[in-house]
């Protein structure tokens, strides 16, 4: 199989115990005087109102495998001794992608302009958290249609820069995901913009 899913308008609950720790706060050890929590959690709903979270999906028959690069259907080889290990088994690859869209990133110059940092700062954990969430999100729901084929889905991701994964690879990524149709571009150093926009590898068994 090798098509691509585009998810337009994916929507989650804000994963707050995620942003709290973010945001430097620790779930035990950390008391949070009420009037700090109240703004935050209101600063943590302003943006999820204007996060426009978007992703798209890939599925792609593995080749080969020798443990040292992976070998996908359309020519497209990823030297990375880590990520042959992960996909040790995985007949097929899964790359997705995942942005927050650009009206977040806006939203947080904007606050940083009005000197207004304490919005600007939970806007941009807020938007990094949700980001991350959108890929757990396309795992699960690419999850429910592996389970139906008797397969098995890797529990974890692999991203491009992670380990000797190098940068370089979300080029790749990128293209094969055509994430310009959801509003993401790639600069010459390979990093996503809008910043908040993530790429990672997971795996299919049989």
């Amino acid at each position: 199989m090798e098509s691509i899913v585009f998810l337009e308008k994916i929507v989650i609950d804000p994963p707050r115990a995620k942003i709290y720790q973010r945001l430097g706060f620790k779930k035990r050890t950390t008391q949070i005087p009420v009037n700090q929590q109240k703004e935050t959690d209101s600063f943590i709903d302003e943006a999820v109102s204007i996060i426009s979270l978007k992703g798209s999906l890939l599925r792609i028959p593995i080749i080969k495998n020798d443990g040292k690069k992976i070998f996908l259907a359309g020519n497209l080889i990823f030297d990375s001794k880590k990520l042959s290990s992960f996909l040790s088994n995985c007949e097929e690859a899964v790359l997705m992608g995942t942005t927050a869209g650009n009206t977040i990133m806006e939203a947080i110059k904007e606050k940083t302009n009005q000197d207004n940092l304490a919005a600007a700062v939970v806007y941009d954990a807020t938007a990094s958290e949700i980001v991350d969430a959108g890929l757990d999100w396309i795992m699960d729901y690419l999850n429910q249609q592996v389970r139906r084929e008797r397969k098995t889905l890797l529990p974890r991701h692999f991203s491009a820069g992670y380990a000797d994964f190098d940068l370089k690879n979300q080029k790749a990524l990128y293209q094969k995901l055509q994430m310009g149709k959801i509003g993401v571009t790639i600069t010459s150093s390979f990093i996503l913009l809008p910043e908040k926009s993530v790429t990672a590898v997971s795996g299919i068994c049989g």
